[in-house]
């Protein structure tokens, strides 16, 4: 069978080409993406903001790793037709020891091996999670990024101490919005503060206990531990001022990503005994915590859904411009209604 992909080709440029999908095989399932969500990965290669030598090493690439989609044919029949699924980005490597995440043998998509952007996708029964909520399909299509929002507080919670009575969250954009959520879920007690720098997007976080920007608020408390979800350039400061603020033996938990190499004070961060646990992407059990979350806890997906910046309908190679075009000003998601 002919399955159409999108590759981006070198920064600004996607194109469509063809492959042969194979239907022979009795353990894969066969996914046709709904809509996509593009992340702050996607787009550092669509405008070309990685090293030239990684962009030159890993394009062609067809993007996107956060996806829900229909199965339209299970050999096996473990998942009905027309079953909505999530779709798992991580195909875990062998040396079991490790979280499958964090494997050096690990192939991740629309980093080493092609996205969702495609007309049809084979996948493993393995990477698929089922979901029946009605009219969140938008929603359900940044499960992966949810995930990554729950794989770092169960990270958290099993190696930081039990003293959580104030922890603040630096950065105002999706990812700090995803993970003070999921920590009001999970430490309902804990007064949990934002450090953000746009008064547009604190704004949003009317469920947190304190919002702070730090353009203008210099003194500012204790906390006993600390989440980085800034990334970029603004990592080095966030980082700095978390180190100043936080209380002795504190948790630091690094989420952002850089892609230049990040000055630390490590005099201070050895004065106060502090951790600092990196935590990124996520696995299967934090995806299936993640659409539990969605299912049953009316709360958090409703504040999810505030997360859809944008919606696109993508019919042509034109429309994916125009939606990443989009993301590089939205607050949040940007969603592709994917009809190619």
């Amino acid at each position: 069978m002919i399955n159409h992909l999108y590759r981006l080709t070198s920064p600004f440029l996607v194109e469509r080409c063809c492959e042969t999908l194979d239907l022979s095989d009795g353990d894969r399932i066969i996914v046709q993406p709904k809509r996509l969500s593009i992340c702050k990965a996607d787009m550092r290669y669509y405008f070309g903001q990685r090293d030239p030598e990684v962009l030159k090493k890993r394009l062609p690439m067809a993007l996107i790793h956060e996806a829900c989609g229909e199965v339209l044919y299970d050999p096996k029949g473990i998942f009905p037709t027309h079953s909505k699924v999530v779709l798992l980005p991580n195909e875990g490597g062998n040396d079991s020891f490790y979280l499958e995440n964090y494997r050096l043998d690990s192939v991740f998509r629309s980093s080493r091996a092609d996205g969702f952007m495609q007309e049809l996708v084979s996948l493993d029964p393995a990477h698929l999670v089922t979901y029946q909520k009605e009219n969140y399909d938008d929603v359900f299509a940044f499960t992966e990024f949810i995930s990554v929002g729950v794989h770092a507080v169960h990270g958290f919670l099993d190696i930081s101490h039990p003293r959580r009575d104030r922890i603040c969250v630096f950065g105002d954009g999706a990812l700090s919005y995803v993970v003070c959520s999921v920590l009001k879920k999970m430490l309902p007690k804990t007064k949990i503060a934002v450090m953000g720098k746009h008064p547009s997007k604190l704004q949003y976080f009317n469920f947190v206990d304190e919002t702070y920007n730090i353009n203008y608020q210099r003194d500012l408390p204790i906390f006993d531990h600390a989440f980085e979800c800034t990334g970029g350039a603004g990592c080095t400061k966030a980082i700095d001022q978390i180190i100043d603020i936080i209380a002795p033996q504190g948790t630091i938990m690094l989420l952002g990503v850089s892609e230049e190499p990040v000055p630390i004070n490590t005099r201070m961060v050895l004065e106060k005994g502090l951790t600092m646990l990196g935590r990124s992407r996520s696995g299967r059990s934090d995806f299936e915590d993640a659409v539990n979350l969605l299912e049953t806890d009316r709360a958090f997906a409703s504040r999810m859904k505030h997360m859809v910046s944008e919606r696109v309908d993508v019919n042509s190679i034109n429309d994916i411009s125009k939606a990443f075009d989009l993301a590089k000003t939205a607050d949040f998601k940007v969603i592709m209604n994917w009809c190619m």
